[in-house]
């Protein structure tokens, strides 16, 4: 490739600036410590997520031994979010945030993540991912389910305990809102899901494929926004984890261990990442087209520097990669398969 080139994302519709040359460049500004926490307890008395734990609105936890989910004690919308706003001048409008905000500990051990997981735990947990989707979007007035996890301090994240969240809405987050209507009009205009296409182009050319099984499979897409972003989805297009069967099931937990693996295994450390799980709204409307999949964000471009959003990204709208998807592949590919510091003992 080109030292400078724009690539299409499709999903998204905007250019993607790569320049690969760039991420060698001298670096004078703040560097992260991102190594891992020595001596984390199995259990933390003080974790308001573990067992037994106290949490903020003053419930403790049960002493559960698999997966715990609970509503958010501090949650970002709400059942009773008052529907009387107070009235606005056009151009400015309101309206109420109301729905469901749920956490999902998937481990009662404080010292563990999804990469060290025994694979049947793993399975368990997106298996209460499933029940989520079908319970919460069955909810009057919830028109999406977002699942999302944040690791690590550099994302943000204000619990380290193993979990991810749920934000039920009465609303389509954005991204999904035009993820939807580009995969609807895809598959009218050519008579196939988009993410399929993507697929096969992507396992035609090879060099960004990173895992793959017979109903599931990785790779870093061709219009990556991150230096290491990676992909994980089914290879046929179901709208939901919800919607696959157990032996898909089986296969997109094998393939999405694998990839966190290969991250923590990339530069030896607990690698922090965004993770949303992209699944079609629950509004009722049609959404011929969506394929299910999560998609890995991971903040760092190199073992201690941040790919900071800047000028180009917030100022311009147009993401500016610093890495060559194809060598970030590569990386990636040839990472040990057992992760550097073993199994959940």
């Amino acid at each position: 490739m080109s030292a400078w080139e724009q690539r299409w994302h499709p999903l998204r519709e905007e250019w993607v600036v790569v320049s690969a040359h760039r991420q060698q460049r001298p670096w004078l500004g703040e560097r992260v410590d991102t190594a891992a926490p020595v001596d984390v307890p199995r259990r933390d008395p003080a974790c308001a997520f573990c067992p037994g734990g106290a949490r903020a609105g003053g419930a403790h936890n049960p002493d559960y031994d698999a997966v715990l989910v609970f509503d958010n004690d501090l949650p970002v919308v709400g059942p009773d979010a008052p529907t009387a706003l107070d009235p606005v001048d056009a151009p400015f409008r309101s309206r109420a945030a109301t729905g469901v905000a749920r956490v999902v500990c998937y481990t009662p051990r404080h010292d563990l993540s999804l990469a060290r997981l025994p694979l049947d735990e793993v399975v368990g947990y997106l298996e209460v991912l499933q029940q989520q989707y079908l319970e919460l979007g069955a909810m009057s007035g919830v028109e999406h389910v977002l699942v999302f996890e944040n690791r690590g301090e550099v994302v943000g994240v204000s619990n380290p305990h193993p979990h991810c969240q749920i934000y039920a809405t009465n609303f389509v987050f954005r991204t999904i809102e035009l993820e939807a209507q580009v995969c609807q009009r895809h598959l009218k205009q050519n008579g196939v899901a988009l993410l399929e296409d993507v697929i096969e182009a992507e396992r035609r050319d090879g060099r960004r494929l990173l895992f793959e099984r017979d109903g599931a499979l990785a790779f870093v897409p061709y219009f990556a926004r991150y230096p290491y972003e990676v992909f994980v989805a089914p290879r046929q297009t179901r709208p939901s984890l919800a919607a696959l069967d157990r032996a898909e099931l089986h296969d997109f937990a094998r393939v999405l261990q694998r990839t966190l693996i290969a991250y923590d295994n990339l530069w030896q450390m607990p690698f922090p990442y965004v993770m949303a799980l992209h699944q079609a709204p629950t509004d009722g409307q049609p959404h011929d087209g969506f394929h299910f999949h999560v998609e890995l964000h991971p903040p760092l471009r190199r073992p201690d520097l941040l790919k900071y959003p800047a000028g180009p990204e917030i100022g311009g709208g147009n993401w500016m990669n610093d890495a060559a998807p194809e060598q970030s592949a590569d990386e990636l590919r040839a990472t040990d398969p057992a992760h550097y510091r073993g199994g959940e003992a």
